[in-house]
């Protein structure tokens, strides 16, 4: 035959080497992998922190699964309801917010929760109440959600700082700067869980459904060096309502063969952006002067983590100046803020044309 015969002995090696090197297929790895809950454990020698994580991730679990089971369990479509920030909410934002404020709350690790999904802040009872404050959007991208375009949960993690057991909302209205830990999950063809510490450099984790686990799949995530691939990720559509600069800006990407993607999700565009390279860019315009992403629970994570993989998250120009993103101080939970991030090359690229 002209077509290759794979004989008995070949296949047993090719199931050889997947159990080899394959956490979760019952070979030789299933008893050295690393998992989330190991690295929290052996990183954070932080009781508490390390319980509001364990239950940050059943959360992302816990969506993860409702989001594959959205068409089956008619949770496709709208809620009939408002968020905070005046978007209409769908069947699974409801959800998704639910699974995440009772996790949160059942941690004994929290003092206040700030979710996208909620018009005030939570203010956890004194009883039940913990060191951290968490911010949150419990389903990022939500309106891809009909479609199975993937979505995602982004999250900061504030330690509080007023007197007294009880939370405030001082707590928050911080400088980016002060959070102590970001991350991301994403829930496309695998559900992923990107995050970091402060000062620490960004780790990935894929949930391994047959394990029920997240495993730890890659350490210290940078940005490709140089820059990466030349990508700028913006809604092109907003492309009349922008200031010159970013106009000029996205002009010369074209000129110079940058490729446009844009998801959408913005968990989906800052995933790419990480590992491939280039810019995502969600620049304030004529029709939203303050910005259209949240600063606490969007604009700050994702600074965080882009900024500890080596790249720059700044705002552009916003209030009078050129700021860099995680030294702005809110002073309302649902305030929002302009965004580009990305390589340095590209970021720096943009900023110049305010000069």
């Amino acid at each position: 035959s002209r077509w290759p015969v794979f004989t008995r002995p070949t296949r047993l090696a090719a199931m050889a080497n997947f159990s080899k090197t394959t956490p979760g297929s019952g070979g030789d790895l299933d008893s050295e992998f690393h998992s989330l809950t190991e690295y929290l454990m052996t990183t954070l020698k932080d009781q508490e922190l390390t319980v509001l994580m364990s239950q940050m991730a059943l959360a992302c679990k816990a969506t993860s699964r409702a989001c594959a089971k959205a068409g089956i369990a008619n949770l496709f479509g709208m809620a009939g309801d408002q968020n905070s920030s005046g978007d209409d909410q769908k069947k699974l934002d409801v959800l998704s917010n639910d699974i995440f404020v009772n996790a949160l709350l059942k941690s004994g690790s929290c003092c206040v929760l700030v979710s996208e999904e909620n018009e005030e802040p939570i203010l956890v009872p004194e009883k039940d109440a913990g060191r951290f404050c968490v911010c949150f959007d419990p389903l990022d991208g939500s309106s891809n959600i009909d479609c199975n375009v993937s979505t995602g949960t982004i999250f900061a993690v504030y330690e509080k700082k007023t007197p007294g057991k009880l939370g405030s909302v001082a707590d928050v209205l911080r400088v980016g700067s002060d959070i102590v830990a970001a991350g991301y999950c994403m829930y496309g063809a695998a559900t992923e869980l990107v995050l970091c510490f402060k000062g620490q450099s960004v780790q990935r984790f894929a949930l391994d459904p047959s394990l029920g686990e997240f495993v730890h799949t890659h350490s210290n995530v940078t940005f490709p060096s140089g820059g990466g691939k030349k990508i700028y990720s913006c809604n092109e559509g907003n492309f009349p309502y922008w200031d010159q600069p970013i106009k000029d800006a996205v002009t010369e990407f074209k000129a110079k063969k940058y490729a446009l993607r844009y998801v959408g999700s913005m968990v989906s565009d800052v995933h790419r952006t990480i590992l491939y390279g280039g810019v995502f860019v969600y620049p304030a315009d004529s029709k939203s002067p303050k910005g259209k992403l949240r600063v606490l629970y969007e604009g700050f994570p994702m600074a965080l983590l882009v900024e500890c993989a080596g790249g720059k998250a700044s705002t552009g120009m916003f209030n009078g100046s050129v700021q860099r993103m995680l030294d702005l101080e809110p002073t309302h939970v649902h305030e929002r803020c302009p965004v580009i991030l990305g390589s340095p090359r590209d970021v720096d690229f943009i900023l110049s044309k305010y000069n």
